[in-house]
Parts: C-alpha cells; sequence; structure tokens
C-alpha cells in the first residue's frame, strides 16, 4: 500500500471526487451520467457490480475479487452521493455496530422491520 492507501482516505477522496461530478455535463463524465439517470440505473450498476464481486469470489479469482470490489465501492458510493449519504454516517453505524454480535444484531433488526 502506498502511504496514501489508508482505506479512509481514499474512500473520502473518491466520495469527494464524486459528489464534485454532480453539475458536470453527462458527456464527459460516466459519474455525472450515473447521477443524471438517478436512482435506478446506479441500483442496477451497483447491483450488477455486486453480482460480478460474487462471481470473482465463488470463482477464487483472487485479482478478479480486487477488480470487481474496486468497482462495487465505486457505485457504492455513487449511491451514497445521489441518495445524500456521507461517509461518516456509514461509519457511524459500523461504529454503533463494534462489539455487537452479528446474530444478535440481526435479530434486533428483524423486529424493527
Amino acid at each position: 500500500m502506498t502511504d496514501s492507501g489508508n482505506i479512509d482516505s481514499t474512500i473520502e477522496r473518491l466520495y469527494k471526487t464524486i459528489a464534485g461530478r454532480v453539475d458536470w455535463d453527462p458527456d464527459s463524465s460516466y459519474t455525472a451520467q450515473l447521477l443524471k439517470n438517478g436512482n435506478e440505473k446506479i441500483a442496477q450498476k451497483l447491483g450488477e457490480e455486486a453480482v460480478e464481486a460474487v462471481v470473482a469470489a465463488v470463482a477464487n479469482d483472487r485479482d478478479a475479487i480486487i477488480r470487481e470490489s474496486a468497482d462495487l465501492l465505486y457505485h457504492l458510493l455513487v449511491t451514497w452521493v445521489n441518495s445524500g449519504i456521507a461517509p461518516e454516517h456509514v461509519i457511524a453505524e459500523l461504529e454503533r455496530r463494534e462489539g455487537v454480535s452479528g446474530i444478535a444484531e440481526k435479530a434486533a433488526r428483524e423486529t424493527v422491520e
């Protein structure tokens, strides 16, 4: 990893780059195209990337898992930007869950839903 390769700073930089493309010309930026097309298209791309990551994982193809994970994270961040969700919102939720059994956390969600 590079000196600047800390995941928090990398995700924050990518998030800011994506957020900065909201008003760009969709003809000059894939990110701007996604944002212009809205939630449905963004969700479709997010789902496609998730499936591709799953396929890579099932195939145990390390390089493909890395590539597809990067694509998945990018599309997830586009989803966050489009939905008005900042990385700190997701980090706060992860911190809230820290130290809580995954089984207990899932059971608590099921009683609320």
